[in-house]
C-alpha cells in the first residue's frame, strides 16, 4: 500500500510533479500476478483519483474567478509541469496492465477504455492537449468579461437577461440589442482563438494517425455503441418529428402574445428557446435569496427520494455549492467530482430565475451519480459515457417537476408550478432542433476541416442549419447576430462534439419520466441502481437499467414527443 499520500485539499493542491512521479514509479516497478493486481489497482486508484481532485479544484478556482491571476497560474503550472508527465505515466501504467493479460472482475468496460487510450495515445499530443484547454480558459475570460451598463450600473449579461422575461417588448429588444452588441464586440477575438482551437485539433488528430479530429473524438470520447451517421439519423428523426412540434409551440405563443412574427426578444433566453409568456402569465420568480434557492431544492429532493434529499444536504453542510452570479465568474454550470473524497462541487450562475431552478435540480442530478457511485472500488470503473451522465442530470429535471409546488417544500403555487412545467416540457422540445443544429455544425466543421477553420464560411453553414432546424423566429435584420450563433455555444470552443449526449440523454429522461408517471417509486429506484453502476457496463445496459432504450429513430423520437404533448395538454387544464 502507499503511504504518505496527500489526504487534504491543501496537500492535494500543493502536490508537485516530483513527489507524484515517486508514486507511478513505485507502480510501474511492480511485479502484476493474479495475486496481486487487485491491491495494484486500489493504489493505482489512490494516486488517480488524487490527481483528478488536484485538476478538479484547480479548474473550480479558475472559474469562480477568472480574474484571479494566482489561481490561473496554479492551473498553467498543472498543464504545463504535471499533465504532460501524468498522461505519460498513466499510459505506461496502462500498457502494463494490458501487457499482463490479466482481466480483473469488473474490469472489463475500463479495459476496453485502456485499449481504445493506449492506441490513441502519443508522447507529442500532451503539450498540444494542454495548449488545448489554456485556449478554453481564454474562451471564458473573453465570456466572463462581458459586461454593460444598464440604468446606470455595470452588470452582466446573465443578469441582463433578466429582462427577456419581462412583459415591456421595447425593453426586452433594448436589452437584447445591447446583448447582442457587446457580444458582437468581441467576434474578432472569438474568430482568432477559433483559428488556434483548429490548428491545435487538427495536429493532434495527425499526430494520432487518426483521418480526422472526429476520428479522433470519437476513440477519446470512446464511443463504442454509435457512430457519427448514427448522430445525423438522430438529426434526421428530430427533423421529421420534433421540428413540426416546436414549430406548433412557437406558433401556440406567437398567437398568445399578438405578434404576427415571434423575435429573438420574445424568447426567454433571448436565443432559442421558449418564448416569452404572454399577457397575465405571472412572471415566475422562486427565489429571492441563494439560501432560498438551496432551502427549496432540498424540500424537493426529499420528496423525490429521501436519499436523493439526504445527498443534497450533505453537499450544502460540506459547502461544496458555488450558485450566485457575479462579475468575472465563468459563465454556465457544473458539477465535477472531488474524487479521493467521492464528493461534488456544484457551480451555478443564480440571479433568480426558474432557469436557476432547473439548473440546480440538473447539476445535482450529477452529484447524486457521485454519490451512488461512491463505493466503486478503482476510479477507472467511475468512467460514466456522457450519453448516461447527462441522464443522471436531466431525468432529475423530470422526476422533481411534480414537487416545485410549496406544498411540496417547492416555489410555486399549483397553476405557477403547471406554467413552469409546461415550459420546461417545451423547452426540451425546442432543445432537440438546437443540438442538432450544434452536433450537424460539428460533423461539418471536422469533416470539412479547411472550410471549418474559416470563420466565414462558419458563419454561413450555422446560418444554413439553423433556418433549416429552426423556422419559428425571426432574424430580419439581425443577420450578423444569427449567424455568429456558434460562438455562444461554449461546446463548440471547449468540449468539441459534446452536445449530442444532451439530446439522446433527453430521450433517455423521457422515457424514464414516462415510468414515472405510472410507478414513481420504481421509476427512482431503477434511476439510481443505473447511477450505482458507473462505468462498469456498456451505454445500452446503462439505459437498460434505468427502465430505456438507447436509439435514434423515429417511432423512439415520436414516441417521447406524443408524451410530453399529452403532459403539456394535461397540465395546460391547471388554472
Amino acid at each position: 500500500m502507499l503511504k504518505n499520500l496527500p489526504t487534504t485539499p491543501q496537500e492535494i493542491i500543493a502536490w508537485t510533479w516530483p513527489a507524484i512521479a515517486s508514486y507511478y514509479q513505485d507502480l510501474q516497478s511492480r511485479p502484476l500476478s493474479a495475486a496481486t493486481v487487485d491491491g495494484w489497482l486500489a493504489d493505482w486508484s489512490s494516486v488517480g483519483e488524487r490527481i483528478q481532485e488536484l485538476y478538479a479544484r484547480l479548474s473550480v478556482a479558475t472559474s469562480v474567478n477568472t480574474a484571479d491571476k494566482e489561481a490561473e497560474a496554479r492551473m498553467n503550472a498543472f498543464l504545463d509541469g504535471i499533465f504532460p508527465n501524468m498522461m505519460a505515466a498513466e499510459q505506461g501504467l496502462k500498457e502494463k496492465l494490458l501487457a499482463s493479460r490479466l482481466e480483473p472482475r469488473g474490469f472489463e468496460i475500463p479495459l476496453r477504455n485502456m485499449r481504445a487510450e493506449a492506441d490513441l495515445f502519443r508522447q507529442s499530443n500532451l503539450a498540444l492537449i494542454a495548449d488545448q484547454q489554456k485556449l478554453a480558459i481564454e474562451f471564458d475570460k473573453i465570456y466572463g468579461a462581458q459586461t454593460v451598463k444598464w440604468e446606470g450600473q455595470e452588470i452582466t449579461l446573465t443578469r441582463l437577461a433578466l429582462n427577456f422575461q419581462q412583459p415591456d417588448r421595447a425593453r426586452r429588444e433594448k436589452a437584447w440589442q445591447l446583448k447582442a452588441e457587446r457580444q458582437l464586440s468581441d467576434r474578432k477575438a472569438i474568430n482568432d482563438l477559433w483559428g488556434k482551437f483548429m490548428e491545435v485539433r487538427l495536429r493532434i488528430a495527425q499526430n494520432a494517425d487518426q483521418p480526422g479530429f472526429r476520428e479522433y473524438t470519437w476513440v477519446d470520447r470512446q464511443r463504442f455503441d454509435y457512430t457519427p451517421e448514427d448522430c445525423k439519423s438522430f438529426a434526421a428523426a428530430i427533423e421529421k418529428v420534433v421540428v413540426p412540434a416546436a414549430t406548433r409551440i412557437y406558433q401556440k405563443r406567437k398567437q398568445a402574445l399578438g405578434l404576427d412574427v415571434l423575435r429573438p426578444w420574445d424568447l426567454v433566453d433571448g436565443w432559442y428557446s421558449r418564448p416569452t409568456p404572454p399577457a397575465g402569465v405571472p412572471q415566475l420568480k422562486p427565489f429571492a435569496s441563494i439560501e432560498e434557492l438551496k432551502s427549496r431544492i432540498s424540500g424537493i429532493f426529499h420528496h423525490v427520494d429521501p436519499v436523493l434529499g439526504g445527498y443534497f444536504d450533505r453537499t450544502l453542510a460540506d459547502g461544496l455549492t458555488d450558485l450566485d452570479n457575479r462579475k468575472n465568474k465563468a459563465p454556465g454550470a457544473y458539477c465535477t467530482s472531488y474524487t479521493s473524497i467521492r464528493k461534488p462541487f456544484i457551480f451555478v450562475n443564480a440571479v433568480g430565475t426558474h432557469d436557476d431552478v432547473m439548473t440546480t435540480l440538473h447539476e445535482s442530478g450529477h452529484s447524486f451519480h457521485i454519490y451512488e457511485t461512491a463505493n466503486i472500488p478503482y476510479v477507472h470503473q467511475l468512467s460514466v459515457p456522457m450519453e448516461f451522465a447527462e441522464v443522471a442530470s436531466m431525468g432529475m429535471e423530470l422526476l422533481a417537476s411534480p414537487y416545485l409546488t410549496r406544498a411540496n417544500g417547492g416555489f410555486y403555487t399549483e397553476a405557477e408550478a403547471a406554467h413552469a412545467r409546461i415550459e420546461h416540457l417545451e423547452g426540451m422540445i425546442l432543445f432537440w432542433p438546437f443540438m442538432a443544429v450544434v452536433d450537424l455544425f460539428q460533423h461539418w466543421v471536422y469533416e470539412n476541416p479547411r472550410a471549418g477553420a474559416q470563420p466565414q464560411a462558419c458563419d454561413q453553414k450555422w446560418a444554413e442549419l439553423w433556418d433549416r432546424f429552426i423556422p419559428g423566429v425571426d432574424y430580419s435584420g439581425l443577420e450578423q447576430v444569427k449567424v455568429t450563433g456558434w460562438h455562444r455555444k461554449l461546446h463548440i470552443h471547449q468540449v468539441p462534439f459534446y452536445y449530442v449526449e444532451y439530446g439522446l440523454a433527453q430521450l433517455g429522461a423521457v422515457q424514464i419520466f414516462g415510468n414515472a408517471l405510472h410507478d414513481q417509486a420504481k421509476a427512482v429506484a431503477d434511476y439510481r441502481k443505473a447511477l450505482s453502476l458507473g462505468g462498469m457496463v456498456t451505454l445500452p445496459e446503462l439505459f437498460a437499467a434505468a427502465g430505456a432504450k438507447f436509439a435514434f429513430d423515429v417511432p423512439t423520437v415520436q414516441k417521447a414527443v406524443d408524451l410530453m404533448e399529452s403532459v403539456v395538454l394535461e397540465l395546460e387544464k391547471i388554472k
